[in-house]
């Protein structure tokens, strides 16, 4: 690692190696290279030809393909230090390495011909990788959802004490937050087309010269060259740039999963002061560098802090979008190079922190008994005074006096720092006609979670079990986290 430039943190620190691949100069160049070879065999099988002889041949083709990966990069960089274009420089270091054909390579092309369609390509790899990772996300998700559907907790409004619910069922909160990114990521990825080859104000001119003015043919060139490269179809219309409405399309799906991300990670901070459930912590792991007992919540501080850049990061494809002037102008270029990249490296970091948490996340339901039985009391006034009117008592008197009462025993909590006494001041109160132990027996935290369990059940059978099953060849996933 060099230590006297600046390096990316996303790179150093929280991408996979798996996701930087997808962004690397060698996933872009090979895939270049693979753009021209397509471009070529299309010309080919479509019987491009000069004086009725062949334009270009198989031998050339092969010649191309032989030299698809060995990248001459040397003679690139040199190149683009004199014709400062990286593309023409690519082509000619191309040709350097391919002799016969170096005079059809790009033939036709502009440069977001490979410019514009790798970056669709490259763009769709990682939005398969994301999605790889956010249903294992899910998977775990769900998992905990079950196994924790059963254990009552107070849930919170406004984070005051409100109707308790279950862990399972607020673990099924966040996964459902999740589940709608995966339908607008699913639409977005299976929405990707290429830009094909239209030329230099997308109308596809130089083509119309070079096959004579055959319109059929033409039309053939783009699916021609989408199914080579794996795609459907192409955009049926263009400036010399695809549309960059879809980098807005694919930065929403990355921004809105990183806000699902942060909602979860601010409830676990959240619950972690409660310490009523923690994220891991290893056994070697300082949590400060002063205070030797604490145990920060570092990993899903960390979720939030990488999805606050992605969702503030959304905004520069819009803008660039925005701002395109006509058949296109090249204020895109250098936003490009950071925003996109940037945006799913960032993604990709906070779906790893994501699995690495959710796969060890530990729950105290002593801790959380505890803090709901203190407030339980106040819960369980409607049920008292239900029975107490079954045993004679007036309902109106019942209702003032139990809200009498509670102000009582909340002023004892609060300003005089004491136990929740409202059982024994209501047991102590004539108007009831309800001993303590009778009361008590009312103190039974899954009496008032409601369908919290049945609903769990209903989401995992019903919602998110068949996604899972769908996509059962993505799950599967180990995660290192650097640090």
């Amino acid at each position: 690692m060099s230590t006297n430039i600046y390096q990316s943190p996303l790179s150093e620190r929280y991408a996979s190696k798996e996701m930087q691949y997808i962004f690397s100069p060698d996933m872009k160049f090979r895939t270049w290279r693979r753009l021209w070879i397509a471009l070529a065999e299309t010309e080919k099988e479509l019987g491009l030809c000069q004086n009725g002889k062949p334009v270009i041949t198989q031998e050339q083709i092969d010649e191309m393909k032989a030299h698809v990966d060995d990248i001459n990069y040397d003679v690139a960089r040199a190149r683009e230090k004199v014709v400062r274009h990286d593309v023409m420089s690519h082509v000619y270091a191309y040709g350097q390495q391919c002799p016969k054909a170096a005079g059809i390579i790009h033939l036709g092309a502009t440069s977001c011909y490979v410019g514009d369609n790798t970056d669709i390509i490259v763009m769709t790899e990682a939005l398969k990788l994301v999605k790889k990772k956010l249903i294992n996300v899910m998977k775990e998700l769900a998992d905990f959802a079950e196994a924790q559907k059963n254990q009552p907790t107070l849930a919170f409004t406004h984070f005051q004490p409100a109707q308790p619910t279950t862990v399972g069922k607020r673990a099924c909160l966040w996964l459902q937050e999740f589940y709608l990114d995966l339908e607008d990521l699913d639409h977005v990825l299976g929405s990707m087309k290429l830009l094909g080859s239209k030329g230099t104000t997308g109308t596809q001119a130089s083509f119309l010269e070079l096959f004579d003015g055959d319109q059929e043919t033409i039309d053939k060139i783009d699916p021609m060259i989408a199914k080579k490269m794996g795609f459907s179809d192409c955009y049926p219309v263009s400036g010399q740039t695809y549309s960059r409405k879809v980098d807005t399309r694919v930065a929403n799906v990355l921004a809105g999963i990183a806000a699902s991300a942060h909602k979860m990670s601010n409830d676990i901070r959240l619950l972690q002061h409660l310490k009523e459930v923690e994220e891991p912590f290893e056994k070697t792991q300082i949590g400060s560098s002063a205070m030797a007992y604490k145990r920060n919540p570092m990993r899903s501080e960390r979720i939030a802090s990488l999805a606050r850049y992605v969702m503030v990061d959304a905004l520069n494809p819009a803008i660039t979008s925005a701002t395109q002037w006509f058949e296109r102008t090249l204020d895109d270029s250098a936003n490009k190079r950071l925003s996109i990249p940037e945006a799913f490296l960032a993604v990709d970091g906070i779906l790893d922190l994501c699995l690495n948490v959710v796969d060890g996340l530990v729950v105290y339901p002593k801790v959380i008994e505890k803090r709901l039985m203190s407030e339980l009391p106040f819960m369980a006034t409607e049920n008292i005074m239900m029975d107490a009117v079954k045993k004679g008592g007036n309902r109106q008197e019942l209702h003032e006096r139990i809200r009498e009462l509670s102000m009582e025993a909340g002023k004892n909590v609060k300003v005089e720092g004491k136990e929740n006494n409202l059982l024994e001041l209501i047991a102590a109160d004539p108007t009831f006609n309800m001993t303590l132990e009778e009361l008590q027996k009312t103190m039974e935290p899954s009496k008032y979670v409601g369908r919290a369990k049945e609903q769990v059940e209903s989401f995992l059978k019903n919602v998110i079990r068949p996604v899972l099953d769908e996509n059962k060849d993505l799950i599967g996933v180990s995660v290192e986290i650097n640090v």
